[in-house]
């Protein structure tokens, strides 16, 4: 039982990063409110199919359905509640486990039911608030956080090797991921307030202007006013602008950070820790790639999806190396 429980929780990490990268598809593709209500569409557990049915949602919503969104949608809020059954199962084979005599915490599932669960009121209120930005990015930070309370998880049923001096890291690994968590904030501010394409050009904004003028105090309000439609963003120009560059600047400052730090625990590190330090040089090297090719590209939909996904994979690899700087007493 103890190993199904954790694989269990690796397979849930999994279906949680495919959660993630499929609901930065739904908002790249312009798909949030695919359906306006929550949690079914347009009133029906599926989208509307028959002429009957869609006459219906059409004359009883002010959005007209749009099936191919609608599916987009739909799919994910199944794919997220898939997820929340296999956390909850984790909870019961924890309970099991408790039972057996077996030393498992019943913490660490707790608190992935209750972000589950608190993942599911942020995605009704996507919805029902017309896309919010600061409930967007906030569903898309706490879905990180699923993904990584879940690998966390997982990570704690292993045994492995340390480095010689743990302590000698932790710190700056606790720093580098708090560094990752504000960056992830910024990315998805800038997906959620329509602000990728703002600049156009590489390294500066636009042609000819590499610096224009910029209002960083409008493009960082985190809440405006209720009953406002979001869609397609509310910035102006000049504030769409700030936010992307934030966006830009705070990667090359997070991803020297960590080119830094990778390189030092390589350096003097032993065991694993040294090959999760490599697969994080390459995992920073990979977002800056799909980061300027967003901007060059005029941001493709399946290389702005995998930025989402290498960045849930940056923070696993974050935690992985602060795991393996605990003291062996400590895991």
């Amino acid at each position: 039982m103890k190993t199904a429980f954790k694989w269990l929780s690796f397979i849930a990490c999994c279906i949680a990063m495919i959660v993630i990268m499929k609901g930065a598809y739904v908002r790249l593709s312009d798909a949030g409110l695919g359906c306006p209500d929550w949690p079914g569409c347009y009133g029906h557990i599926a989208v509307p199919n028959t002429a009957d049915e869609l006459a219906a949602a059409n004359e009883n919503y002010t959005r007209p359905v749009e099936p191919v969104k609608a599916w987009k949608e739909m799919i994910h809020r199944y794919l997220a509640s898939f997820l929340g059954l296999v956390i909850l199962g984790l909870l019961f084979l924890a309970y099991g486990l408790k039972k057996r005599g077996e030393e498992v915490s019943l913490i660490w599932p707790w608190l992935l039911v209750t972000l589950v669960i608190f993942q599911g009121l942020l995605g009704m209120w996507t919805v029902t608030l017309n896309v919010k930005p600061a409930i967007v990015t906030a569903h898309l930070i706490f879905g990180f956080a699923t993904a990584a309370g879940l690998w966390s998880l997982f990570l704690s049923q292993r045994s492995e090797r340390y480095i010689v001096q743990p302590q000698a890291f932790r710190s700056s690994i606790i720093l580098g991921l708090l560094l990752l968590i504000g960056q992830i904030f910024l990315g998805g501010w800038v997906s959620t307030n329509y602000s990728a394409l703002a600049c156009i050009t590489f390294p500066g904004c636009n042609i000819g202007n590499p610096w224009p003028k910029m209002d960083f105090s409008e493009g960082f309000v985190l809440w405006r006013g209720l009953g406002q439609d979001y869609e397609f963003g509310v910035l102006d120009s000049t504030a769409r602008m700030a936010v992307h560059m934030t966006h830009r600047l705070g990667a090359v400052i997070v991803g020297l950070y960590w080119l830094w730090l990778s390189i030092r625990i390589i350096r003097n590190g032993t065991g694993s820790i040294v090959i999760v330090s490599g697969l994080t040089l390459l995992l920073i090297t990979l977002q800056w790639g799909l980061g300027i090719s967003n901007i060059l590209m005029s941001l493709p939909i399946a290389i702005a999806v995998a930025h989402n996904g290498v960045a849930a994979l940056l923070v696993l690899t974050a935690i992985t190396l602060l795991f393996y700087a605990k003291p062996p007493s400590q895991n």
